[in-house]
């Protein structure tokens, strides 16, 4: 299922594409890869979480699973 997203960028998101575009990546490849990183820095946000959570864990004490 294709999907396309309309987006007007502002005067401040052109700058953004511009300068964060590699040489002959498309806006649509630059988008891309931003929403990649952004999927990335969520991802790291929540094992940042889930390791501040389990800080104080002990696996040793734990019994042996076999």
């Amino acid at each position: 299922m294709a999907t396309t997203i309309g987006f007007r960028p502002a005067a401040d998101d052109e700058r953004i594409l511009r300068e964060a575009a590699q040489p002959g990546e498309s806006t649509s490849d630059t988008l891309r890869r931003a929403l990649r990183l952004l999927d990335h820095e969520r991802w790291l946000d929540q094992f940042r979480i889930d390791a501040d959570a389990l800080r104080e864990e002990d696996v040793n004490a734990e019994p042996e699973a076999w």
